[in-house]
């Protein structure tokens, strides 16, 4: 749809359908009604990162589009910050409906912006399929670069997951801390997420995508040992402060990056949809963790897991290819 009918509509569309789907999961009774509005909330959640960041790079200096990219990614970081910092103040006092209600009011006021405040994209004004058939040509035409960028996602997706889901259990489960002491520090990580995204995309303007995203993974599995086997509770935050600077460092290039290999025609669909694959396929990351962990401890668990797939992540974006300062608006 953004690729067909531009960037705005089906992101006012995908911000006002999660928004109204986030509220009303706070009003479930049952846990099949819950899970059924968790899979619509998907639909609509999906859809955001795709359509949202080829409509910012497109619209973002060439020169500060991989800072900008950072800032981007990092409203992620940003929104587990308010997400931790809700929980401590309504969970304990209101349980968790009202964080649904709650969760439910920024997509909404974020369609009402796009709405009156953002213009559509040049970029998609000059770069437009004129009908369906030759939108579904051009994406059958770089079918290779999808399954290269799905396979890099999923890569990417299992160093972000594989380091995150999991690490509130391991601070329940082994190091035994309170509701409290578990979100401040992950609040914690995220602040190191959202500084090592911002950061790591200024370097990637100057010294390249690739050069960026695999320097962050490669620094990341220094600190997997400080991280997962901390002797302290003051060390294991300031390791789940590192990781994350790595981790999302690398993430913070990651819009800038895919959407600068994406052709202009298929922008609103390529990076999005591949996104979304790597997620698909990196979901059973907490699953084997956590079956691992039974067999072993979590942090052996985390640990050898993270070391793994930020190798992985390393190699898959070295093998890719870079088109880093490209000029959107000039094509097409």
């Amino acid at each position: 749809m953004a690729d067909r009918y531009g960037r705005k509509l089906p992101l006012m569309i995908d911000f006002v359908f999660y928004g109204v789907v986030e509220v009303a999961t706070g009003f479930t009774r049952t846990y099949p009604s819950f899970l059924a509005l968790r899979a619509l909330f998907g639909v609509g959640m999906g859809g955001v990162w795709g359509v949202g960041s080829s409509l910012a790079m497109e619209k973002v200096p060439v020169r500060l589009r991989g800072i900008l990219s950072g800032l981007l990614q990092q409203g992620y970081a940003l929104g587990n910050i308010l997400a931790g910092l809700s929980f401590l103040l309504l969970f304990d006092r209101f349980g968790w409906r009202p964080l649904f209600f709650l969760g439910g009011i920024p997509p909404i006021l974020l369609a009402l912006f796009v709405r009156f405040r953002v213009k559509e994209s040049d970029v998609w004004e000059r770069s437009k399929p004129p009908d369906w058939h030759a939108l579904g040509r051009t994406i059958l035409a770089h079918w290779k670069l999808f399954v290269y960028l799905t396979l890099f996602m999923t890569t990417m997706n299992l160093a972000s997951h594989g380091t995150q889901d999991m690490f509130p259990a391991f601070l329940e489960r082994q190091w035994h801390l309170h509701t409290q002491t578990r979100s401040w520090i992950s609040i914690l990580s995220m602040c190191g997420a959202i500084a090592g995204g911002v950061l790591t995309g200024l370097y990637s303007d100057r010294h390249g995508r690739r050069r960026a995203i695999i320097t962050a993974l490669l620094l990341a599995v220094l600190i997997v040992p400080l991280w997962a086997y901390a002797p302290t509770i003051g060390l294991l935050a300031l390791g789940a402060f590192l990781i994350q600077f790595c981790v999302q460092g690398a993430w913070g290039v990651i819009p800038a990056h895919l959407n600068e290999l994406s052709p202009n025609a298929i922008r609103g669909f390529l990076p999005g949809f591949a996104y979304q694959c790597g997620v698909l396929l990196s979901s059973g990351v907490t699953t084997f963790e956590a079956k691992l962990a039974e067999h072993i401890s979590y942090a052996s668990a985390m640990a050898s897991t993270a070391a793994v797939v930020f190798l992985v992540a390393a190699v898959a974006a070295s093998l890719g290819g870079e088109r880093r300062g490209r000029e959107f608006a000039r094509e097409g």
